[in-house]
């Protein structure tokens, strides 16, 4: 049997930001369907290393191939590709505030080449998943702050990307509707996503199991054991 496709794959890999050395000897291979959470303390370099996942912060040193595109050599005319292959889920949701739900995401399919005729078709699908139809005409700001996220699930599908980035997509929810945005990334795997998902909520952890990279001492580490997993993240500082 062939090996699940590989998704991510860093080796010897830094980051810096404003010069600042973030994170450093980042060895790490992700494959597809794979839930990986990336968790840490406040300021370990969690949302840094995100960003590099989809080109928003440089690929100091190493190598990096993330969906197919080398970051160590990736022209600026490709980024726009990868970041297609990279549903992103921001954490302060980004949302256009003056357009519906349906224009926020008729928005993102215009400016990457979508056809008018499969526009409509293709927000009506993603709403769905995400449990959100009814609420396609609907402004940013009638919708509660677990709906938004739900929104912001949904603009990250549009592009069927290979790989789903969540910034921290349960911070500042109440634990019912962390539940109920956990369970949709589950069923989101289920569709055979890779995810990678920031947060340091340990009881997310505990609650929807999945492989653990810690943030820490400026690198990441895999951990290999449940005791481990406990260990590096029951005192992390809260948001």
């Amino acid at each position: 049997m062939e090996s699940p496709e590989v998704i991510v794959e860093i080796k010897n890999g830094g980051v810096k930001h404003d010069d600042t050395p973030i994170l450093t000897k980042i060895d790490l291979t992700i494959r597809k369907g794979e839930l990986v959470y990336l968790t840490g303390r406040v300021g370990s370099g969690k949302s840094s290393f995100l960003r590099m996942l989809y080109a928003d912060l440089p690929l100091e040193y190493g190598e990096a191939v993330v969906a197919g595109f080398d970051l160590k050599n990736i022209k600026r005319s490709k980024i726009p590709m990868l970041r297609r292959k990279c549903g992103i889920a921001f954490q302060d949701f980004r949302l256009l505030t003056d357009r519906s739900v349906a224009e926020n995401l008729r928005f993102v399919l215009k400016a990457t080449g979508w056809k008018n005729q499969d526009i409509d078709k293709r927000i009506d699908e993603v709403l769905s998943d995400v449990g959100m139809l009814h609420a396609k005409e609907r402004m940013p700001h009638q919708l509660s702050g677990g709906e938004q996220k739900r929104i912001v699930i949904a603009r990250a599908l549009l592009n069927t990307p290979d790989l789903i980035i969540a910034d921290e997509p349960t911070a500042n929810l109440d634990h019912d509707t962390a539940i109920e945005i956990m369970s949709l990334f589950k069923e989101i795997q289920k569709m055979g996503k890779t995810l990678i998902i920031a947060t340091h909520q340990a009881d997310i952890l505990e609650e929807f199991p999945g492989r653990v990279i810690i943030c820490k001492d400026k690198t990441l580490i895999d951990t290999k054991s449940e005791k481990e997993k406990l260990e590096l993240t029951l005192n992390f500082d809260q948001e």
